[in-house]
């Protein structure tokens, strides 16, 4: 067994500064804004280095899936960003306008997203591997004017659906295929050619609408968060508290923009704070991100569970040679994150992994293992500076009530004010209003809080397990089979007993090397029992090659459970590529 903690050394890292002195008036202090003054996050991200001593320093750095890299610094990304909002500015877009940014991970995108905020445009990032029908309910429910794409995903995806879009008046195209301009749409590079590259940056205010970001339920269509432009306040405070980041660090965010963490940590937080951003245009490949984190001597490094994961699964063998003496700080954001996977981060990289919480209602982090306290394995970490969390109890109908007992379960919910939340569900009021109870925002996620302030993961509050009168976490259960050295991944839910109620069943994914057999399964049960007790523990296992998640590496249970039953899946539009029907 593992020691419960991991003792962190002294650090002079910015993080450590005293809690107790934090404001968000503060933060806004030390990026130069005003009270009641003009706030655009575009600005704050790339004008203002460029008009400093650091313009030339590198702010993207691409690497080419062919092995050949673009360095882009921060006084070419702000007059690239100036010519698309002029661009834009020209086709007749104006403040408020939703654009849309259906591409994958090239110079183009990072360009469109910064250059429409400069103008007050409102943006909103989409998965290259969404199909035709996720791309436009998305569109359709935005009203979106604007759509930046490659002409391979326009011609694949979108043309069919232009009838139906009627919002939609440009479609801005990056040729991939070298087929020349297409019907009713813009190529891009021209426009780009011949926009002024004179200032672009329209006024906007700390609550001006600023990004869209989907978040798909169970149920319903896709809910769009609104977020605003004072939100910067909360990704440059969480990227140096929550990721450690300093400026003139290399960092590493393998998220896509389409999800929330890609745009801000992957484009705004790292730009604020003078970083310099690896972005990889290839698809996850382990041989190549060890390269990546071992070549770009990579400082800070925010990834997902599922990757960790299937470097976990690949073996130690993959490591051999390599260090990585400039690596030091790993994070990790999209679930739970496994305390076995903590350690294999202090064991292959030499940095335990840093797991965190946040939402895309949230749109920043706010609880995290930061690098200034003890990591206890398994933990979400506790409360960053500016953020009150606490432990509640959330019956429908009935007065929410604190929690003040330690280890009780409850739901995870936040007191309003932090300058990154969500100010509304597009289109969805009521949906808005019943996420909140008085000044307090019910996540929908279920933790319990120990007797030191750290918070641990239970479940989403309609995924608990209730089995013969015992709660059961899905989590906790899963946590305890990737203990077992032939577990590379584990899934769990609850599955209807006319006893119980439900019964623990568990989906594995074995490492290379283990065969899936009867005497496996047996010892996978009694390895369950011995650490969890008969009551928890699941009563069946199943071997699979594969689960699936959602983009941001999430396990979906609800899918893995409607398979099992025979149910209607709902709305797969947030499955991970490959793992569509």
């Amino acid at each position: 067994m593992r020691p419960p903690l991991i003792r962190q050394p002294p650090t002079t890292s910015p993080s450590a500064a005293d809690d107790t002195a934090f404001s968000w008036a503060r933060v806004a202090e030390e990026l130069g804004m005003t009270p009641d003054g003009p706030v655009n996050i575009a600005e704050l991200a790339v004008d203002r280095h460029a008009r400093s001593a650091h313009a030339g320093r590198t702010a993207f750095r691409f690497l080419n899936a062919d092995g050949s890299r673009r360095d882009l610094s921060y006084r070419e990304l702000a007059g690239l960003t100036d010519r698309f909002g002029n661009a834009l500015a020209t086709l007749g877009v104006r403040k408020g306008d939703r654009v849309f940014v259906l591409c994958g991970r090239i110079c183009e995108l990072y360009v469109a997203v910064l250059g429409a905020l400069k103008i007050g445009a409102v943006v909103s990032p989409l998965f290259p591997s969404f199909g035709p029908e996720p791309i436009r309910s998305r569109i359709a429910q935005a009203g979106g004017t604007v759509l930046v794409t490659t002409t391979s995903l326009y011609q694949r995806k979108v043309v069919a659906l232009r009838p139906m879009l009627p919002s939609l008046r440009h479609v801005l195209l990056v040729d991939d295929l070298g087929v020349g301009p297409l019907p009713d749409t813009f190529d891009l590079p021209t426009l780009l050619q011949a926009a002024a590259d004179t200032p672009a940056q329209v006024p906007t205010g700390p609550e001006d609408p600023a990004l869209l970001h989907f978040t798909s339920g169970t149920t319903g269509q896709p809910k769009g968060a609104l977020h605003v432009h004072a939100a910067v306040l909360t990704h440059y405070a969480t990227a140096r508290t929550a990721l450690d980041l300093r400026p003139g660090d290399t960092f590493w965010c393998t998220a896509d923009p389409g999800w929330v963490t890609g745009t801000s940590y992957g484009i705004v937080a790292p730009l604020v704070l003078g970083v310099t951003s690896v972005v990889d245009q290839a698809e996850f490949d382990p041989t190549r991100w060890i390269a990546i984190l071992e070549g770009e001597r990579v400082n800070v490094w925010y990834t997902a569970p599922t990757a960790i994961r299937l470097l976990m699964k690949a073996g130690p063998m993959l490591f051999a040679g390599h260090r990585f003496p400039d690596l030091r700080f790993v994070a990790s954001v999209g679930e739970a994150l496994n305390p076995e996977a903590v350690w294999w981060g202090q064991d292959m990289l030499g940095r335990p992994i840093h797991d965190n919480w946040w939402q895309s209602e949230t749109g920043g982090i706010m609880l995290a293992n930061t690098a200034t306290r003890d990591i206890k394995p398994g933990s979400m970490g506790r409360p960053l500076p500016g953020i009150a969390a606490h432990v509640v109890r959330h019956v429908e109908g009935e007065p929410v009530s604190l929690i003040e007992t330690p280890d009780t379960v409850g739901e995870l919910a936040l007191e309003t004010g932090w300058p990154s939340m969500f100010r509304a569900y597009l289109g969805q009021p009521e949906r808005y209003r019943a996420c909140f109870a008085g000044k307090l925002y019910l996540t929908g996620d279920l933790v319990r809080r120990d007797a030191d302030g750290y918070y641990w993961f239970v479940g989403r509050s309609d995924e608990v397990i209730k089995s013969s009168g015992h709660l059961i976490g899905a989590f906790e259960v899963e946590s305890v089979l990737m203990e077992h050295p032939a577990v590379a991944e584990a899934g769990v839910i609850g599955k209807p007993d006319a006893l119980a109620g439900e019964v623990v069943q568990a989906f594995v994914v074995l490492r290379h090397g283990n065969a899936p057999d009867d005497a496996l399964n047996l010892a996978l049960l009694a390895h369950a029992r011995q650490r969890l007790g008969a009551a928890v523990a699941p009563k069946e296992i199943a071997f699979v090659s594969a689960l699936p998640h959602t983009r941001s590496g999430k396990i979906m249970r609800r899918l893995l459970k409607a398979r099992e039953l025979g149910l209607p899946e709902g709305d797969t539009s947030t499955l991970a590529q490959g793992e569509e029907k």
